[in-house]
């Protein structure tokens, strides 16, 4: 059974949740540790020979140290790059939430030190007309890990993302800023600052932008060591 689970949440779309996952399990991996990734919906899917199959999990199953087919990677592949509910009606299907905890419940109950399951968007982006994402964490009861994307507006942002975590009743455990675009931030010094003040979890690191970076190559930029302390 998987020693460690976190949910892996960002203050948007397009922040950089697969990047972060990834580079965090290979931290693990390089601190000899066993890992699993998954990405429960992923939209933007792809047809390929062996079906829809998305870049983002796609990275996951490849950096994860333990063997899984990508149906357990992403059990849920929908193909137009919209929002996860669109893109499931516009698809003939339906995503309920219990239906998501059952995917990772199943791998949960596999051998390893560290599961990242990593969402969609943002911390309340719809599954349906009456649920939304954070159900799915809420209901396994997993600490959360939050992904900053260093751009303006981020600290209004970052703070009701932490608020909404907490007031889920969940633990926020940690939080990553990371340079999601090639252009520089105004002021990030201040704002990096500020967050670092306000946001009651550690920093687990702040990513560079590296066109074309691997994950292996940014897993120095994150000290994860806090996420295995309890």
């Amino acid at each position: 059974m998987a020693k460690k689970t976190f949910f892996v949440t960002g203050t948007d779309t397009g922040v950089g949740k697969t990047m972060v996952s990834a580079t965090i399990l290979e931290a693990a991996k390089a601190a000899g540790r066993r890992t699993l990734g998954m990405k429960p919906v992923a939209s933007g899917c792809e047809k390929t020979p062996e079906g829809l199959r998305n870049e983002d999990a796609l990275i996951l199953q490849r950096v994860t140290t333990e063997s899984l087919a990508y149906d357990l990677v992403n059990p849920i592949a929908l193909a137009p790059a919209i929002a996860p509910h669109v893109a499931a009606e516009q698809a003939g299907r339906v995503i309920s939430a219990d239906r998501l905890v059952g995917f990772c419940r199943g791998l949960q109950m596999r051998p390893a030190d560290l599961l990242l399951i990593e969402g969609a968007g943002g911390w309340r982006v719809p599954l349906n007309e009456r649920e939304t994402y954070s159900a799915v964490p809420r209901a396994l009861g997993v600490p959360v890990i939050l992904v900053v994307a260093l751009r303006l507006g981020c600290i209004n942002q970052a703070l009701l993302t932490a608020e909404a975590i907490r007031n889920d009743g969940l633990v926020l455990a940690g939080w990553v800023a990371n340079h999601a675009e090639s252009a520089a931030m105004s002021c990030e010094q201040e704002t990096l600052d500020y967050l670092m003040k306000h946001i009651r979890a550690p920093c687990l690191g702040v990513m560079p932008w590296v066109k074309g970076a691997e994950p292996t190559t940014l897993s120095g930029c994150l000290g994860i060591d806090v996420l295995f302390e309890n």
